[in-house]
């Protein structure tokens, strides 16, 4: 009903913002794969928020709990159940406006969906928090790929229309050891002001994530319906802030010409390469070998502390809000680690669907 992912590689999210516990099962997970809490909490950790003054107030310990599928550190072929505990959960705000639609939030989606009966709290299924599902599945995910010496990069190239300089070096250190996970300095201090500005202003800002996957072989997709493309793009729009996707030289090709856009084939050390990446990576829906570069347009945090015009859903009249509560200014950095996971989930998929990871590991 529209809370699984894949064909191989299954992921199911469970939970809500101000819930028990947030969580994922994973089924089709290969038996004999070396696991530990530490491998998925390195992961969880990067997605908590930064020492930014502009992060959420709100502290979980995000502390990953292995439910079922794994014994004596590898996995046993069953289904992976982990999750995280909510434990820093103040629902007061959430129950004296709950009749107050927030503007750009799914409010109003899920009332008329769910009859009214959907959890609100924090945004309850729709909250950014279930995000820390996707992280643990992208860990295990991550750890399969490194079997075939695939490697996922993921960092903020644009906050505020600040963009980063394109020919910055871009490693794993670099982007984590930056407050933004960009990998710019001389673009992160701006980013920086501006998230600043929009705290004392009483808004917020969105941005654009750039994932890079490298070593991908040939031959990964499943055209017409099941690309490539169209299996990454629906598992980034999982993710509740991201507004668009694109994919290399991306909506820039509308301006190109042919003789422009197309990636010339040439041989290098004995292997077809090209030698401009306007692709993506991908052709006709199966990656081509290059690296597979897509960018997520993460939309503004929707909670902001400015007076707002909505309606009061219950008394059906126009009213005001002024939303209450802890919220990131700017949730680009934390989802830049969301990215990184939705991407390995799908190449995983893929790369199982092909038989190029085994389905059981020696």
């Amino acid at each position: 009903m529209g809370n699984s992912l894949g064909k191989k590689f299954v992921i199911t999210s469970f939970g809500e913002s101000h819930g028990r516990c947030i969580g994922i099962v994973i089924d089709g997970c290969p038996a004999g794969l070396a696991i530990t809490g530490k491998d998925i909490q390195v992961e969880l950790d990067k997605r908590k928020p930064g020492n930014v003054t502009a992060s959420t107030k709100r502290v979980e310990e995000d502390k990953v709990d292995i439910l079922s599928g794994v014994f004596n550190g590898h996995t046993t072929g069953a289904p992976v159940c982990l999750a995280v505990w909510n434990e820093d959960v103040k629902s007061e705000s959430y129950e004296k406006s709950k009749d107050l639609l927030r503007p750009g939030h799914a409010d109003y989606a899920a009332f008329i969906k769910y009859g009214g009966y959907s959890d609100y709290r924090g945004g309850g299924r729709f909250s950014g928090r279930n995000t820390a599902g996707f992280v643990m599945a992208g860990a295990i995910a991550q750890k399969l790929l490194d079997i075939i010496d695939v490697k996922i990069l993921a960092h903020t190239v644009e906050i505020s229309g600040i963009k980063t300089n394109s020919r910055s070096l871009i490693s794993a250190e670099t982007i984590e050891n930056n407050p933004l996970k960009c990998v710019d300095a001389k673009a992160t201090q701006k980013m920086l002001a501006a998230i600043e500005l929009a705290r004392k202003e009483g808004d917020s800002l969105g941005g654009i994530i750039e994932g890079i996957a490298l070593n991908v072989p040939a031959g990964l997709g499943q055209p017409i319906f099941d690309t490539m493309e169209g299996e990454l793009a629906k598992a980034l729009f999982a993710i509740p802030a991201v507004k668009g996707v694109e994919f290399g030289a991306g909506f820039a090709v509308s301006g190109m010409k042919g003789s422009e856009n197309n990636d010339a084939f040439r041989i290098k050390r004995g292997a077809v390469i090209t030698e401009t990446n306007n692709s993506g990576g991908i052709l006709g829906g199966i990656s081509n070998g290059m690296p597979i570069v897509v960018r997520a347009a993460v939309k503004p945090t929707p909670s902001i502390s400015r007076k707002q015009e909505t309606v009061n859903i219950d008394k059906m009249e126009n009213a005001e809000l002024e939303i209450k509560g802890r919220h990131d200014v700017c949730i680009v950095p934390r989802a830049v680690p969301v990215v990184a996971a939705m991407m390995a989930i799908t190449l995983c998929d893929f790369a199982l669907q092909a038989g190029i990871i085994p389905e059981v590991i020696k």
